[in-house]
């Protein structure tokens, strides 16, 4: 069935209108040489039902492996309910809400997000979510140089155990604002940043500072000090924390004195399953006295000379309707389909809920690093706290384990060598709750067999 609707008389009545015979004599313009009359390949079209088999057999090609790779993306479980849900009509069809009296179900449902971020980050506002949560921390950035009027040097200082792909991300989108990223480096025995390399900026002109919670090698960071530490200069604060593992730490508006001033994420722990790659989405929470620096939209509740509840898209900061080039940013359209599966997830585990999912995966992590430091030529990186993931250095090239580790269908984790080649052969793995007993014995005796052979 064609995609146009339109029959043969509708078109060879819009062409009379317009005065031309063809279709094609609307594209004279372009040169012979630049013309084909075929895409050879390119295969014939098929139907539905064999691209279905198709692509359900490209698929199962990928199997369904045992993972223990994490590094931003977690494979949490999600309640059944949550995507059947999310899927129905009046959510999956569901766009921006230009129209308020139109989008009053979208407008409510973001509103309730932006109410359960901020609950379990302890912020006062959050906005109605971002592209992921590497763009999150570029606009975190750009929020602070602007927020911040107290500083002119337009330095960010940005932690080496910070995410790769984030640092990646907002040097790509930032540097070219003259905006300067200072790397830090993190504490070869805790993996934490190292809070004496902050002492060399104590006394220079500092915009703000990124705080991640848990880092990139799952370390707990000491977020209260290095809060303070930036509150002492003037320096704003950023936290890149993962939104879980906020269930059952201290939030980050409660880090040092009265917490941090704008904390970014990746929203893809609640309730969003893992899909090659995306899509997720990135959330935004801030002090109420930044709200007005803040890209993206806030949802506000009111109600009507009745007293009718109604929702209304109270700030829109990035002002896309009439001022482009004054905006705060031209963040793309949030992605409501994510945050309407995340915000039915929350509403599902609740608070109590989400914090035993937390908790079982930081007791999963111990199992998988008491199993595997088991092993001869296993060792442990790192001594520090950590939440669901970890360093493990290995006897053997990472690389190599990890595609042997492949053909017995287990993702084994993240090979650190590319990212941080000072490490060795440094293994980053991850447990979340769905991680069995079995199945990390399993991968315990799979490891021991590719090194101990």
């Amino acid at each position: 069935m064609p995609f146009i609707p339109h029959t043969e008389h509708d078109i060879e009545k819009m062409l009379k209108t317009i005065g031309v015979n063809s279709i094609d004599d609307l594209f004279d313009e372009i040169p012979d040489s630049l013309r084909t009359d075929k895409f050879d390949a390119i295969p014939q079209g098929i139907s539905e039902m064999e691209i279905s088999a198709l692509m359900h057999e490209r698929a199962n090609q990928d199997g369904v492996p045992t993972c223990f790779i994490g590094a931003g993306a977690y494979d949490h479980h999600i309640p059944a309910a949550v995507w059947e849900l999310t899927t129905r009509g009046e959510y999956y069809t569901a766009y921006t809400p230009y129209q308020a009296e139109a989008s009053q179900g979208t407008l409510q449902l973001l509103y309730e997000f932006q109410s359960m971020l901020t609950a379990l980050t302890g912020m006062d506002v959050s906005n109605a979510s971002l592209y992921d949560g590497a763009s999150a921390l570029a606009e975190a950035i750009l929020m602070a140089v602007r927020a911040n009027r107290k500083s002119k040097s337009r330095k960010i200082l940005v932690p080496r155990c910070l995410h790769p792909e984030y640092r990646k991300t907002a040097k790509t989108i930032v540097t070219n604002q003259k905006i300067e990223l200072v790397e830090i480096p993190f504490d070869a025995e805790t993996g934490r940043t190292d809070l004496a390399a902050l002492d060399a900026y104590s006394d220079e002109d500092i915009t703000a500072l990124v705080i991640p919670q848990p880092n990139f090698f799952g370390v707990l960071e000491d977020a209260d000090a290095l809060t303070s530490w930036a509150q002492e200069r003037n320096i704003f604060t950023i936290a890149v924390v993962n939104p879980l593992a906020m269930s059952m730490l201290t939030p980050a508006g409660e880090w040092g004195d009265g917490g941090v001033d704008i904390c970014v994420g990746e929203g893809q722990p609640l309730g969003i399953p893992l899909a090659s790659g995306g899509p997720y989405y990135g959330f935004m929470c801030c002090n109420q006295k930044h709200v007005r620096q803040m890209p993206g939209r806030i949802i506000g509740r009111t109600e009507d000379l009745e007293g009718k509840v109604g929702y209304a898209l109270t700030l829109q900061a990035r002002e896309q309707h009439i001022r482009r080039s004054k905006a705060t940013s031209n963040i793309c359209t949030n992605q409501g389909l994510m945050v309407t599966a995340s915000t039915i997830h929350m509403a599902m585990m609740g608070g109590t809920g989400l914090a035993h999912a937390a908790s079982n995966s930081h007791q999963a992590l111990g199992k998988l690093k008491d199993a595997l430091t088991s092993i001869e030529g296993v060792e442990q990186l790192f001594s520090t706290p950590a939440f669901n993931e970890s360093v493990l250095k290995l006897d053997a090239p990472v690389k190599d384990v990890l595609r042997s580790l492949a053909t017995n269908n287990l993702l084994g984790g993240y090979d650190l060598g590319k990212d941080y080649p000072e490490l060795g052969n440094a293994l980053l793995v991850c447990a979340t709750e769905k991680r069995t007993d079995a199945e990390i014995e399993n991968y315990r005796d799979k490891l021991n067999g590719i090194l101990n052979a």
